[in-house]
């Protein structure tokens, strides 16, 4: 039987902080109120949405504003599947799913040939297309009326009904999600994409599918953001088109810059972060999007690797504390 002294003291560190992570997690709702929990629950949300983000710009190098676009198909399926043609909740979302995952690949095609700024100006014309038809379809979306009476989520008998219960439907979707996207990045799919960031060229010799690949990851990301969206329905059951605008879009890409591009746990402090700075900014009155724009300088200045940077460097102090203490005691 191996003795503890063979466990690199790295892995015992991750761990005792992973375990420390999921005890706060679970007891942390019992401790704030009602306004705070909401807030954690739309940073699980914005988590989940802008994680496709980080790993198309992270990954892949690709800057996507059409995030927004897919985030509404998936909170308009929803709604308008339960609340028109009364279909069952899990079937609503994965056709919202599943609609965002076939668009993102019949545009993604055309528009992932693009590179730099011009991709950039793409999915933003995308995101814009979205809110326009999203405004026009009136039969399907309610246009500036929006659609009320979206149902709760109910699993087992049991309704996601409030912030506190949400929280614990959309936190593990969200961890899901950040295994699954770390095992993704772990996995030879992981490497490509890193070749094919890193050596474009060098990877199409390789032979590396990067057209098709880059669609791939496009479409992933899409129907990520679809999931996210679904569930932001059925959590504020009423949804209007002003919840898909642009500047939801840029929310979602500052989500991924914020994190740290390459860090997908950085994403969670990301998420918090443009979901909780306005919320606390709202209270000083009319000046605050001018003081969140100072914060959001702030943040870029003094954290050129985003949270995801700050998260790793004090990981690496932590870690290498655990190796001194280890060496000492033997």
């Amino acid at each position: 039987m191996r003795s503890m002294r063979t466990i690199p003291a790295e892995r015992i560190w991750l761990w005792s902080a992973t375990a420390l992570a999921l005890v706060a997690w679970a007891v942390l709702p019992n401790f704030l109120g009602r306004g705070a929990i909401d807030i954690l629950v739309f940073t699980g949300l914005y988590t989940i949405a802008g994680l496709g983000v980080s790993f198309l710009l992270g990954q892949c190098g690709i800057v996507s504003l059409a995030q927004s676009g897919f985030y509404g198909i998936g909170a308009y399926a929803a709604a308008y599947g339960t609340t028109t043609l009364g279909l069952p909740i899990p079937v609503c979302i994965l056709a919202g799913i599943l609609f965002s995952a076939l668009i993102a690949a019949a545009v993604g095609t055309p528009v992932l040939r693009l590179s730099g700024h011009f991709l950039a100006l793409a999915t933003l014309a995308l995101a814009i297309i979205a809110h326009v038809l999203f405004l026009e379809f009136e039969w399907l979306t309610g246009g500036t009326l929006g659609i009320g009476g979206i149902p709760r989520i109910t699993l087992f008998g049991f309704s996601f009904s409030t912030p506190y219960r949400f929280y614990y439907l959309v936190w593990p979707c969200a961890f899901a999600l950040i295994l699954f996207y770390t095992l993704l990045l772990n996995s030879r799919t992981g490497i490509a994409l890193r070749a094919m960031r890193d050596a474009p060229s060098a990877a199409a010799v390789a032979g590396i599918q990067v057209a098709s690949l880059k669609v791939r990851i496009f479409v992933l990301s899409a129907a990520v953001g679809a999931f996210a969206g679904s569930l932001f329905a059925h959590y504020v059951s009423f949804i209007s088109v002003d919840s898909f605008a642009i500047d939801r879009a840029i929310g979602f890409l500052l989500i991924a810059v914020l994190g740290g591009v390459r860090s997908i746990p950085g994403t969670i402090a990301g998420a918090f972060f443009v979901t909780a700075a306005p919320n606390y900014l709202s209270r000083l009155g009319d000046i605050h999007p001018i003081l969140f724009a100072v914060a959001l300088v702030v943040a870029v200045i003094f954290l050129p690797g985003g949270f995801g940077g700050l998260i790793a460097s004090f990981w690496s102090r932590l870690a290498t504390r655990g190796r001194a203490s280890s060496k000492s005691r033997s």
